[in-house]
C-alpha cells in the first residue's frame, strides 16, 4: 500500500522541530497579531480564515494526460482563492513546461474547486488537490519531469507531491506549498512555481491547527476556485 504523498517526509520534519515545540512556538506567534482571541469578523476562524464546509471526496475517472502544452514566451499564474485568501503563483512555464502544462489544463476543468489542503505542518509545508482527500488521490494520470538541480523548497516554492516509490519529478495534482525557509527536501519534487503575491494568506494557512501525528487540518480549509491567468 503506497504511503500518502510526503507523509513520511512531514512527520520526519516534526520529529525533527520537536511537535510540542512547533505547537507552543505557533500559538506564541499568533499572540501580537490576535490569533489566539476570538476572530473579529463573522464567519471567521482563530486563524482568520473564513468557516468552510468539509468538502467531499470527489470521484475521478481514470484519464488521459492532458495535451495542452503551455506556449514558449508566454506568462502563467495561478490565482488560487481560498478559505484563508486568495494566493497568486507565478507558473514555472519555461522551467517545468511538462508539470504547468497538466497543473493548467486540470485548473481549467475546475479539477482543484472545492477541493481541501488536506495537510499542514507549520515550519515545513502546506499541501493540497487531492480529490479524495486523503493524501492518495489523483487525476488518474501522472507526469514525470526531473526538477532542475539547483531547485531548493524555500517559503514560497510550490512543487508537486509524490510518493516515496515514485521517480523524482513525479506528479499527478497534488500541490504542496513551502512554509520553511528552507525545507531540506532533495530535488525531487517537480517544480510548479513560487508564490508572488498573499504571503499573509501562506502565513494564516500555515497557522490553522492541526493533528501533529498527521497534518491534517483540525478545522477545513477550502481552495475555493483556481483561474489561471496569462501573460
Amino acid at each position: 500500500m503506497r504511503r500518502p504523498l510526503l507523509l513520511l517526509l512531514a512527520l520526519l520534519a516534526l520529529v525533527a522541530a520537536g511537535c510540542g515545540d512547533d505547537e507552543a512556538s505557533v500559538g506564541d506567534e499568533g499572540a501580537d497579531t490576535g490569533a489566539q482571541t476570538a476572530p473579529a469578523e463573522t464567519g471567521a476562524t482563530a486563524s482568520g480564515c473564513e468557516k468552510a464546509e468539509a468538502p467531499e471526496a470527489k470521484e475521478v475517472s481514470e484519464r488521459k494526460r492532458p495535451s495542452f502544452r503551455v506556449e514558449r514566451g508566454t506568462s502563467y499564474t495561478a490565482v488560487l482563492a481560498t478559505s484563508c485568501g486568495t494566493l497568486e503563483v507565478e507558473l514555472a512555464a519555461n522551467r517545468a513546461p511538462k508539470t504547468v502544462s497538466s497543473f493548467v489544463a486540470l485548473a481549467r476543468e475546475d479539477f482543484f474547486d472545492g477541493l481541501a489542503f488536506h495537510r499542514i505542518v507549520p515550519g515545513f509545508v502546506v499541501q493540497g488537490g487531492d480529490p479524495a482527500g486523503t493524501g492518495e488521490g489523483g487525476p488518474g494520470y501522472q507526469v514525470v519531469e526531473a526538477p532542475p538541480s539547483d531547485l531548493k523548497y524555500e517559503r514560497g516554492v510550490v512543487a508537486m507531491a509524490k510518493t516515496e516509490v515514485d521517480k523524482p519529478g513525479t506528479s499527478g495534482s497534488q500541490f504542496f506549498l513551502v512554509t520553511a525557509d528552507d525545507a531540506g527536501l532533495p530535488p525531487d519534487y517537480a517544480l510548479l512555481g513560487r508564490v508572488t503575491k498573499g504571503d499573509d494568506v501562506l502565513d494564516r494557512l500555515e497557522g490553522v491547527p492541526a493533528d501533529p501525528a498527521d497534518g491534517r487540518p483540525t478545522e477545513p480549509v477550502v481552495i475555493e476556485d483556481v483561474e489561471i491567468r496569462e501573460g
